[in-house]
């Protein structure tokens, strides 16, 4: 019987100078030119990713574009944390992309202690960590369920969010210069705010970004306090 991947481990070497070079360049060839020609991307607020690599991006999740739209838009090398059904996703093409690029898997409902030995051989490495805190894609366009567990991962490893909001997604495109869309970059969020402080923020921010209607309560169990 053949021994199922494990995907949810890597380490220092896994984020070396081959993956980053495939990385970049896949990023500003591939990337770079699907989001001008096809989505006619615009990005707004780039002077707000700061210098250092030790940084979160957390955005809100619309479709399957956001990881590689959000890296093209900060310009970062960035490892998305990634649900592990999509490791063995039917999609031959998808499950490469994902595993190629430095996704690494977690399972949702039981995280394991993988998960954070492998963001801490990120913060390692010049590269970023990835997270989208609602968990899944959400198509509406409001905030009603946000995991808390990126807000674990900025206080263990003392890294700053970067809030970015995905703005104009309605499906994706088939020809030239169909849709339009923005990726629009907030401030950074400092880890040394108490939790649910940054959790407001990074609500109120992506509000703002995108337009969204905020329907969390931090006061009740709208925010799940799981990564």
């Amino acid at each position: 019987m053949r021994k199922e991947k494990n995907y949810n481990r890597r380490t220092e070497k896994d984020y070396g100078f081959l993956r980053r070079f495939y990385y970049q360049t896949f990023v500003w060839f591939i990337v770079f030119t699907t989001a001008k020609l096809m989505y006619n991307l615009k990005v707004e607020g780039k002077e707000n990713v700061p210098k250092t690599s030790r940084l979160i991006f957390a955005g809100n999740h619309v479709s399957y574009l956001d990881p590689p739209l959000i890296s093209y838009a900060t310009g970062k090398l960035i490892a998305y944390m990634a649900k592990q059904e999509l490791f063995s996703d039917k999609s031959k093409l998808l499950r490469f992309l994902v595993h190629s690029l430095g996704a690494f898997a977690v399972n949702r409902e039981k995280p394991e202690i993988a998960t954070f030995k492998t963001v801490k051989s990120i913060f390692n490495t010049p590269w970023s960590l990835g997270i989208f805190p609602q968990g899944k894609i959400y198509k509406e366009h409001e905030l009603s369920h946000v995991h808390k567990g990126f807000v674990l991962f900025a206080k263990k490893f003392k890294a700053d969010i970067v809030p970015v909001g995905v703005c104009g997604f309605d499906g994706y495109a088939k020809k030239i210069f169909e849709k339009h869309m923005t990726i629009k970059i907030g401030k950074p969020i400092s880890y040394q705010l108490g939790e649910d402080e940054i959790v407001k923020e990074w609500i109120k921010q992506i509000c703002e970004l995108t337009g969204y209607e905020d329907k969390t309560n931090i006061e009740e169990k709208d925010i799940v306090n799981i990564c």
